[in-house]
């Protein structure tokens, strides 16, 4: 006898005799089960040391080495018909923990080891999917004409202990089982068309249409979001609708006109000096996030990227390039910080605009090494750009006005750049000179939003604004 017994022992007739009576028992007293093969990870033709690249399909392949996950399956396109058996036991819930669990979510399904072999051709493992046909629902709670089918995984497989018989051998595999979800391992076969009642495809429908109630999760959350927005707008606390009462700031009483007065003026003009003190230097409210950028009082105001030219005294004025937006006053001398619109929506996207969210959300780039430069006078819904820039080859085209962008890749859109014929107006010479046509994006042309001078910029490189700080700190040579 060799010491490692590597060889597949011989089982008698009786084992033979035995194991046929086992088959028979799950023939004639089990249940259907139809059994989706998990084939392996997909084929695909490049990959990475952590996730490498297999040449066939294998079930023992491992997508993510890093992971150690299978997250991407393939499944047979051909479904086996085997017999098992399991207990049927009611949903109950658990409440002996904290939390809710439900015991019978998994299920114990035993089946004959020789006749699953024999049918996919290996044993069972983690990650096949089986239907039990019997749990179909046919009454949902909707219009549907065909019943919905229960899927569950392999989560573990072993040997049953009642399938071992009076000669030691098994013949039982015992395979815990759980329900699948809506995850992107089982998309192989959640993505396959629903078929009604007499077998025939229906339109525009798939297995996960049937059985996942993500839209439906979905549309929930969106409606919880969209009360919550109407319920708390904004962060911190609305005082608009309060007013202001305007102090002498010697006395510190309020500044009120009396019957008494030998003149009053309701029409009063806040921008003549003898008004100065009827305008309440700051708001009287003070806070956890208050600021909203507003004047007190619903006083006008204007706003941009610089102060205007020729200001009024207690002109307001909300410079919007600074992060938050804020507001000033002027005095008469210069303009006086008033406060930051520091109030903001809730919701976790763009329109956040702090210091933490504009870095999360920021897919900006910053442009390096110009080629050339030009400003060019465009209106509105132009799509070609004729530069006076000596015709010349770039990576990057970017085209600014104030506070507006616009970027494109020259290789996403080969016929961008080209070549006309500019015409010198001081020396009537002629040369050649670089045209930019706008693309075509999704079947959208492209074309210049707004009239006025845009600055045309041709770079050759660009970095992200947002990278991870080993990223930032690696010496340019390793670049």
């Amino acid at each position: 006898m060799p010491r490692l017994s590597l060889y597949k022992p011989e089982k008698g007739n009786d084992y033979k005799f035995i194991d046929r009576q086992a088959s028979e028992m799950f023939q004639v007293g089990g249940t259907d089960v139809y059994l989706h093969k998990y084939l392996g990870p997909p084929v695909k033709d490049s990959g990475t040391h952590d996730q490498p690249a297999y040449g066939v399909l294998n079930p023992t392949n491992i997508q993510d080495l890093l992971f150690l996950e299978n997250r991407d399956r393939k499944y047979d396109t051909e479904i086996y018909r085997l017999r098992g058996h399991y207990n049927v036991a009611n949903i109950d819930f658990n409440l002996s923990q904290f939390g809710l669990f439900i015991d019978s979510d998994t299920i114990y399904m035993t089946v004959h080891i020789n006749d699953i072999i024999n049918t996919i051709g290996r044993k069972p493992m983690s990650g096949d999917v089986f239907e039990l046909p019997h749990l179909r629902d046919e009454f949902a709670l909707n219009d549907f004409d065909f019943g919905l089918p229960r899927y569950y995984v392999i989560d573990d497989v072993g040997r049953a202990t009642e399938g071992f018989s009076s000669t030691w051998y098994p013949h039982l595999y015992r395979l815990k089982c759980k329900k699948i979800v809506d995850s992107q391992q089982f998309a192989d076969i959640l993505n396959q068309q629903a078929l009604d009642a007499n077998g025939d495809p229906v339109a525009n429908t798939t297995l996960r249409d049937l059985l996942s109630t993500r839209n439906t999760e979905l549309e929930i959350n969106a409606k919880v979001l969209a009360q919550a927005e109407e319920d708390a707008p904004k962060s911190g606390y609305e005082t608009r609708q309060f007013y202001t009462l305007a102090v002498d700031p010697i006395t510190g009483k309020p500044l009120l006109d009396t019957a008494d007065q030998s003149t009053i003026d309701a029409s009063t003009d806040l921008n003549f000096a003898s008004d100065v003190n009827q305008v309440p230097a700051r708001s009287g409210y003070t806070g956890y996030l208050i600021g909203d950028g507003f004047p007190v009082n619903g006083y006008t105001f204007g706003h941009g990227i610089q102060f205007p030219s020729s200001p009024i005294l207690n002109d307001f004025f909300l410079r919007v390039d600074f992060l938050p937006n804020r507001l000033f006053k002027f005095d008469g001398v210069r303009w006086v910080k008033q406060e930051d619109a520091v109030r903001m929506t809730m919701t976790n996207n763009d329109t956040r605009n702090t210091l933490k969210t504009s870095f999360i959300n920021n897919n900006n780039y910053t442009y390096n090494n110009a080629v050339a430069t030009d400003f060019v006078k465009l209106v509105t819904g132009n799509t070609i750009v004729n530069t006076s820039i000596p015709y010349t080859t770039s990576t990057y085209v970017v085209l600014k006005l104030d506070t507006d962008n616009i970027e494109y890749v020259v290789a996403e859109h080969p016929t961008m750049l080209s070549s006309y014929g500019y015409v010198n107006p001081s020396t009537g010479i002629i040369s050649q000179c670089v045209r930019i046509t706008l693309p075509i994006i999704n079947t959208v042309q492209q074309t210049i939003p707004y009239d006025g001078t845009w600055i045309v910029t041709l770079y050759n490189y660009r970095e992200n604004q947002r990278q991870s700080l080993s990223q930032v700190l690696k010496p340019r040579a390793d670049l």
